[in-house]
């Protein structure tokens, strides 16, 4: 599947939660002694060198000079795909809001909803700045897997036949099933994180991936406390 998109940043911004070195010279390479060398009020050029990724050159620029990046396709097929898996966590949490009856539970999941909620607002937006298409909430997210080298098809989905037991569920089975579901659920996504950090270059994405690892993880741990106190 053949993506085409086109994200112009700023090359001070692409730079800015990236490590970077800057570099002051003055045009014509004044000495110490040139009227305001050192001092910060010469009219000395700013450039920025921005480390390659391994086995690349480095690149440079000045601080607004408009530089055209293109995402990866493992960028585009993480923000698709976590779209529609973001989503079932969110009508997952929904469910518990009504049907949970551990305060625990409960608190989880309202946490759930409050994270995943907003970050799903901003994948679509993401998404359509670079021209590609919105998956829908009820999407599959395997249909969105259009990357190279292919993700891990265990995405931790509940299937339509789980998501109909859960809504089913009442009381301590409710939140049992809710647990269980959603530890699975996390691992997923937990999954998708780790395979979009081999391939990822867009700096929002990467970090997007980066803390779905890191509070997903947690959610798990915190997760399987809760089942066991179940």
């Amino acid at each position: 599947m053949e993506v085409k998109t086109r994200a112009h940043r700023t090359f001070g911004t692409s730079v800015a939660t990236a490590a970077f070195l800057l570099l002051a010279a003055c045009s014509g390479g004044a000495d110490d002694d040139s009227p305001g060398a050192g001092d910060g009020s010469g009219d000395g050029d700013l450039t920025i060198i921005q480390p390659g990724r391994p086995g690349e050159e480095a690149s440079t620029g000045a601080p607004e000079e408009s530089i055209d990046e293109e995402p990866s396709h493992a960028d585009i097929a993480f923000m698709q795909m976590m779209v529609p898996h973001h989503a079932q966590a969110v009508e997952m949490g929904e469910l518990a809001k009504r049907f949970a009856v551990d305060p625990g539970v409960r608190r989880m999941a309202a946490r759930i909803r409050a994270a995943q909620g907003p970050e799903i607002l901003m994948m679509s937006a993401w998404l359509e700045r670079e021209g590609v298409e919105v998956p829908q909430p009820d999407d599959d997210p395997r249909d969105y897997d259009h990357s190279e080298h292919g993700h891990d098809p265990m995405m931790g989905m509940l299937t339509k036949a789980e998501m109909a037991e859960l809504a089913r569920a009442r009381g301590s089975r409710f939140d049992r099933l809710f647990l269980q579901g959603m530890i699975g659920h996390h691992q997923g996504a937990v999954r998708m994180a780790e395979n979009l950090a081999a391939e990822g270059i867009d700096t929002l994405v990467t970090e997007l991936a980066a803390d779905v690892h890191v509070t997903q993880n947690a959610e798990i741990a915190r997760m399987r406390q809760l089942l066991d106190q179940l």
